[in-house]
């Protein structure tokens, strides 16, 4: 069955290479961020099925929930908590196989156990961090980081 669905969707690359078109085309004109994120979450969250997607804004000296897909979560996190906030601190992309294993790690969901966290940088500073979940163990690898670092650049 796996295998089948892989016929008819195509691998990952070349899922992240259609979406990536596809947002390219979506986004293109429209000047309102969270519109932008919006629009950037359900697109990943609905194309990969994955258990949370959206976006945390830089509020001050904390994340605030923005634009997302998936069950309700965390509203603020601090700069430099789980890893959200640690992604943000340190200005880089933190893949996660198992959150479980990941120091302070906040539990928004207990169903979660693997993460991936891409920080959007604008000017050399952290404006917002996209995260997305997984309630799977090591779902996310280099090639997500690669097409989620070119994704969030289109923001």
């Amino acid at each position: 069955m796996a295998e089948e669905l892989r016929t008819i969707l195509g691998t990952k690359a070349e899922q992240y290479a259609l979406l990536y078109e596809q947002l390219q085309a979506l986004l293109q004109g429209e000047t309102d961020q969270v519109a932008r994120m919006a629009n950037t979450a359900a697109a990943l969250h609905h194309t990969f099925h994955f258990w949370w997607t959206g976006f945390y804004r830089v509020a001050g000296e904390e994340l605030m929930l923005g634009p997302f897909q998936g069950p309700i979560a965390c509203m603020r996190i601090g700069r430099g908590r789980g890893v959200c906030g640690t992604a943000w601190q340190e200005q880089q992309t933190l893949i996660v196989p198992d959150v479980d294993c990941f120091p302070g790690h906040i539990a928004c969901s207990s169903a979660s156990r693997s993460e991936i966290v891409v920080p959007l940088v604008r000017e050399g500073a952290v404006i917002a961090v996209l995260d997305i979940d997984s309630e799977h163990l090591a779902t996310f690898d280099e090639e997500d980081k690669f097409w989620l670092e070119k994704i969030v650049k289109l923001l």
